[in-house]
């Protein structure tokens, strides 16, 4: 089910270069169709919605907003035992994203110049929801909760509607996080409502949220009009085991990720022949047990590996090639290796760490970079929800002493517009 190759032979080589050159190349025909379809929503609004949710979803909707008294009434159909896990999730994510809130700041430099910066949080953030085989109310708490704590002024969700009746725990977490703007749209339509505006669905200025192919490709078009969180490639994990690391839960984190996308990767590093053998037969014999097995056995086949290297050095110079989402370390030296890892999204230390606690209850945010990007960017944060101002406070004084050396830079730049910006104001003083 799981290919095993020897590092550093050349199937070894051949996969760690299929995975790491995943990158997000765009397919024309979806692109044109995506085109073709935020077009026609910036040009018709509610009845490019309509249209579009008709054909693709096959029901013309009635009211785009879904009604708040809706929204409560599917939440209490969800039982509350469950409705008490999505509180204490909420109550974690918050305690950690509290600590990363940021201040506006001021300093004195000299001649009584003051330089600083101001933080302020976004007006409006549309959040999607997406409406696939499975519900996300985790990524639902991971968008909204760092949203909420920057203190975005407007969270609008946009989800499908069929999708959000079908799942009332979605209208639980909406409950739970205060959440009742809604609209009962999704897909590339919705991400165009929430980019233009239309009569009924507010423009915005960031959009966040997962989504599948027509949804990345919707926003990839719309970024720049508005900002968009990332887009997000299929999930992906490496666990690096030494012999201390049980076989069976090597196997359960790996088809925990495979469960997701038969496009996502589960790459197991390990230092032995013989514990490679022994995840490969305990997939075999877990799988059994899971209901999504044809997801995971394709996921597997496709992008799975279990990869036996020499020494733990060759393991991180894998991992920081790849750049994974996840990073699992179920070894004896756990935080020694930690510290020579230069990109990932996250790090999941020893075995009591499984992804699936950071990816529900943790606390830090499941919204992690992905193909490879984890290079150059980080989870999503409340820091996403704000953006910052330079404040420039000059004195006669310091402009007095500094003009001949700005309007030098400016001629050098052949601006000389600037330099007189500048030198007008020096006049009565020469």
């Amino acid at each position: 089910m799981i290919p095993i190759y020897q590092w550093p032979d050349s199937q070894a080589g051949a996969y760690l270069e299929k995975v790491s050159s995943r990158g997000a190349q765009a397919d024309g025909d979806l692109e044109a169709g995506v085109a073709a379809i935020l077009a026609s929503v910036r040009e018709k609004g509610d009845a490019a919605l309509r249209q579009w949710t008709l054909r693709l979803e096959g029901f013309e909707p009635g009211s785009l907003r879904i009604d708040p008294g809706e929204i409560r009434s599917l939440a209490n159909r969800v039982e509350p035992e469950l409705r008490e896990v999505l509180r204490q999730a909420r109550e974690n994510i918050a305690d950690f994203h509290l600590r990363q809130r940021q201040q506006s700041w001021e300093f004195e430099a000299s001649d009584g110049v003051r330089l600083g910066q101001r933080i302020t949080p976004l007006s409006s953030v549309g959040l999607y929801v997406p409406g696939g085989a499975a519900a996300y109310p985790s990524s639902l708490l991971m968008n909204a909760v760092p949203a909420q704590i920057a203190g975005v002024g407007r969270i609008v969700v946009v989800t499908p509607y069929a999708r959000f009746q079908a799942n009332p725990v979605v209208a639980a977490a909406l409950a739970e996080l205060g959440l009742e703007e809604v609209y009962g749209v999704g897909g590339a339509q919705a991400i165009a409502a929430l980019a233009f505006g239309t009569e009924t669905v507010p423009r915005v200025d960031k959009i966040v949220g997962p989504g599948n192919a027509y949804v990345s490709a919707a926003k990839r078009q719309v970024y720049g009009l508005v900002d968009i969180d990332k887009i997000a490639g299929p999930s992906e994990v490496v666990v690096v085991a030494d012999e201390s690391a049980h076989p069976d839960f090597v196997a359960a984190d790996l088809m925990a990720q495979a469960e997701h996308d038969e496009a996502a990767v589960a790459l197991a590093i390990v230092f032995s022949r013989d514990l490679a053998e022994a995840i490969r037969a305990s997939l075999e014999r877990q799988i059994l047990e899971l209901s999504r097995q044809g997801t995971i056995r394709k996921a597997l086949e496709r992008y799975g590996a279990v990869l036996v290297v020499n020494e733990p050095e060759e393991a991180i110079r894998i991992v920081n090639r790849i750049a994974p989402e996840h990073l699992e370390l179920l070894t004896r030296e756990a935080e020694s290796l930690a510290r020579q890892v230069e990109a990932c999204g996250a790090i999941f230390f020893g075995s009591d760490s499984c992804e699936a606690v950071g990816d529900y209850f943790a606390g830090p945010n499941h919204v992690l970079p992905t193909g490879g990007s984890a290079r150059f960017a980080s989870p999503l944060g409340v820091y996403d929800f704000v953006k910052r101002t330079n404040l420039v406070k000059y004195t006669r004084a310091a402009l007095s002493k500094n003009h001949r050396a700005i309007e030098r830079f400016a001629l050098a730049e052949k601006l000389d517009a600037h330099a007189h910006s500048v030198r007008i104001r020096m006049r009565n003083e020469e």
